[in-house]
């Protein structure tokens, strides 16, 4: 078939192969010019503070911004709660209590464990001080994005975090989604800043005047907020190198198509760099989601994002087997993988990479986004292989303990000193040297 939005394609044909071979090699590329006005950005507010926020939050955001704008004051929080519809905020409640009930199990232990000869070795888990939220304006707060504010502040919170800032472009009256508000609010976040883009990633890294500086900066952003986070990790933490949004769906005939196209689409809309690929057994599933396609995108409000996005970069790729389909998975490495087939768990063993694997026809990855308790940052372009989603422990780090007896250090003594030795290192052998010459 031709002509058509999405192309189908043999996985095992000649374009099929080239289809797969530039999906496997897929990259996050921040082009070098983006990256030099990045860190022009990161120094201007390295240097100038509170000023270059102003200078740049009033060129692009909020026309006369001054700095006692900066801070989102405690009244204008309250105030958010009366303008927002009561049933939002029981929305974000229970969103809250799944994501809180999920990410407490992830919560790591210290521990300690003692040898025979008296030495003590163990390991301290302990959250940072500080961590910085960005969460991005929201086509200027008409569309906010009050899910990032619950999957980045909750995690921070459950792992201790003292101190958890969000920072979002403020709008050009200056003033901030109250849905944002009132989400930040709920989740524990201590104090709420309106400044956006790559300025507000310098700020949580460095600190101005206003905004001390954290430990960890995590959220979504467009481009040049990762081109920022990118050029300032090694100063703080950071999540992740995020890229465009993905969907994988590994289908048999028995999923229904309607399903599989409304779900393509709800990763196509984001952005039109935006990647949905259907893996399928069924050459007759792969035709009918097409029509399907063609049908739900002229109800989209985002019709023209979503176009865009499964021209570029929509497949619909059939397979021998789902064997196949799950090996031609595991390379791609997906943000996300729903398995919609007729025994989806029956597929989990074969499954190693994917940010998050949504089973059954009932499970769309919609779900994930808002409410059902996994976190939605996850790893893209590949990077499931080795890395995983947000969660509580990038909000920590570990400090191991060790503490040795003097039988112990006496066991141990003349390894090291050899050890040291081959390493050239002369006066890590002279450390060890002196307490054994004390001891005997």
């Amino acid at each position: 078939m031709s002509g058509e939005l999405v192309k189908i394609q043999r996985a095992d044909s000649e374009d099929g192969k080239r289809v797969l071979s530039a999906l496997f090699r897929r990259t996050v590329d921040i082009p070098k010019d983006i990256e030099h006005a990045v860190q022009d950005i990161l120094d201007k507010v390295k240097s100038n503070g509170d000023k270059a926020l102003c200078d740049f939050t009033g060129r692009f955001d909020c026309p006369g911004f001054e700095p006692s704008m900066i801070p989102v004051g405690v009244q204008e929080v309250e105030e958010a709660f009366k303008q927002v519809d009561r049933s939002l905020v029981l929305a974000i409640e229970k969103a809250r209590s799944k994501i809180e009930a999920f990410h407490q199990r992830q919560l790591p232990n210290s521990w300690f464990q003692t040898q025979d000869d008296g030495v003590i070795l163990g390991q301290m888990v302990r959250p940072v001080d500080a961590a910085g939220l960005y969460v991005p304006g929201g086509q200027g707060g008409r569309t906010p994005l009050v899910s990032s504010v619950l999957m980045n502040a909750i995690p921070a919170k459950i792992a201790g975090v003292k101190r958890i800032i969000l920072c979002t472009p403020p709008g050009k009256d200056g003033k901030v989604s109250p849905a944002l508000l009132v989400a930040a609010r709920l989740s524990g976040v201590s104090q709420i800043y309106r400044v956006g883009s790559a300025w507000a990633v310098a700020a949580m890294a460095f600190g101005t005047e206003t905004i001390r500086p954290v430990d960890v900066i995590a959220g979504p952003g467009n481009i040049y907020v990762t081109a920022a986070k990118k050029l300032v990790s090694g100063t703080v933490a950071i999540d992740m190198i995020a890229g465009p949004s993905e969907i994988l769906i590994i289908a048999d005939d028995t999923a229904k198509p309607s399903f599989v196209a409304a779900d393509m689409l709800s990763q196509a809309e984001h952005d039109p760099m935006a990647t949905s690929i259907l893996l399928t057994t069924s050459y007759k599933l792969a035709e009918d989601t097409i029509r399907e396609l063609e049908t739900q995108l002229r109800e989209l409000d985002r019709a023209e994002t979503a176009r865009k996005a499964l021209e570029s970069n929509g497949f619909i790729i059939v397979t021998s087997n789902l064997k196949q389909a799950c090996g031609i998975s595991n390379t791609i490495a997906p943000e996300h993988l729903e398995l919609m087939v007729k025994d989806p768990w029956s597929l989990v063993p074969r499954i190693r990479h994917a940010g998050a694997v949504f089973l059954g026809s009932f499970s769309p990855e919609p779900i994930g986004d808002y409410i059902a308790g996994p976190n939605h940052v996850l790893p893209t372009m590949g990077t499931a292989r080795f890395s995983s989603a947000l969660g509580v422990e990038t909000f920590m780090k570990r400090t191991s303990l060790i503490c040795y007896s003097k039988d112990g250090f006496m066991e141990d003594a003349d390894q090291v000193m050899i050890l040291a030795e081959v390493e050239g290192l002369t006066a890590h052998k002279q450390s060890v040297k002196v307490r054994k010459e004390d001891v005997s």
